[in-house]
């Protein structure tokens, strides 16, 4: 039978995008779940032809009082929850997780949701199973890479790390949700100078065909996660764009007015505004792209910096977010020992693991000093 994964939201923007890669690889039972059985079906009808894995659809509500005993009865080996957005939500599904002896994973980005899930860890020692959240572009992957960068520096100073998606790529409401949930709002230490989100701007230039890109200050869990795990406290910053000039200074005029308190929260508008900016959707590229920089000393106190860089181009940007996820599969379904325990997403994959799950793909990664 293989490998049994669930996949909560499984037909959704991310977690299809999941389910596809994970159908690539060989001897698993993929579960594709959602509330709606027909959407799970179809998307499982769509890739079954070419997977090299067996997919089934099921219904499944993580808001059912009756979440852990479906669990129970699936019996999957790991679960991906890749539902969000997971600010504002519980850890409901990783505890239902726990109570079911199947490893837990999400793709979630939310600063507090992420760092809290180590308040789990000692039920999830006790079970036996591995329960991790922020396997996603942060901070999954931003960590990998600036591990790599680190190495052998006696010292770290700063990081500075960056995402811009191409205008032209698909957006899924629960990102947009949750990047307006904090437009505005204060950020935690760690970005010097603009400790506001999506209040002020800076450049960077990416590879081409990417190119210069604005960047405006982002909550994400590297902001308190990052930082402890170099010596030397680096100051760290980070920041995402939009491709349009136009959008994103529309971004920033809406940090500053919930800054100024005329608006409390954008969140609710999501809808709304994501309809908006598709009226944009014609213009701009479908090249989005990250970036991490590292900076730093030898111990011999020669000064160090070293940059890293991803471009995805043919609208594959939404599928860096879900190369963690289908790497730690990768690794549970081959055996390989993950210590048990629940924790961010940090130290378990490296920037090799997330160069093979990219293969096949229109994403190109490429490291300088």
């Amino acid at each position: 039978m293989g490998t049994r994964v669930l996949v909560i939201g499984g037909y959704g923007f991310f977690g299809s995008r999941l389910v596809e890669l994970l159908s690539r690889q060989p001897r698993l039972h993929i579960l594709v779940g959602g509330r709606s059985q027909a959407s799970a079906q179809a998307l499982a009808d769509k890739l079954s032809p070419g997977a090299s894995s067996h997919l089934e659809a099921l219904a499944i509500d993580i808001d059912s009082p009756s979440l852990a005993r479906t669990l129970s009865t699936l019996k999957p080996d790991i679960v991906i929850h890749t539902a969000g957005p997971f600010q504002g939500q519980d850890y409901r599904v990783a505890e239902a997780c726990i109570a079911a002896n199947a490893h837990y994973i999400d793709l979630a980005d939310g600063r507090a949701f992420v760092a809290g899930i180590s308040a789990l860890h000692a039920a999830a020692e006790r079970a036996g199973v591995l329960v991790t959240s922020g396997a996603s572009s942060v901070p999954a992957l931003s960590s990998a890479v600036a591990d790599t960068l680190a190495a052998g520096m006696a010292r770290v100073t700063d990081i500075d790390i960056g995402i811009s998606p191409g205008n032209r790529t698909e957006r899924g409401l629960s990102t947009v949700a949750a990047i307006l949930g904090y437009c505005g709002q204060p950020l935690p230490g760690g970005a010097p100078g603009a400790a506001v989100g999506w209040l002020g701007t800076y450049a960077h230039r990416y590879p081409a065909p990417v190119g210069r890109r604005l960047l405006s200050p982002c909550d994400v869990p590297d902001l308190v996660l990052l930082g402890p795990r170099f010596p030397g406290s680096p100051r760290l910053r980070f920041g995402a764009g939009l491709e349009l000039t136009v959008l994103h200074r529309g971004m920033n005029l809406m940090a500053l007015l919930a800054h100024r308190g005329l608006v409390r929260n954008w969140a609710p508008l999501a809808p709304l505004l994501k309809r908006a900016a598709d009226w944009f959707r014609h213009l701009g590229s479908d090249a989005g792209a990250m970036h991490v920089r590292v900076s730093g000393a030898t111990a011999d106190g020669a000064s160090l910096t070293r940059n890293w860089a991803l471009v995805a181009t043919v609208g594959d940007g939404p599928f860096v977010p879900t190369l963690a996820a289908a790497a730690l599969v990768r690794r549970l379904a081959a055996g390989q020992p993950l210590q048990a325990g629940a924790l961010p997403c940090l130290g378990l994959l490296s920037l090799a693991d997330f160069e093979r799950e990219a293969a096949g793909l229109n994403i190109t990664m490429t490291a300088e000093a």
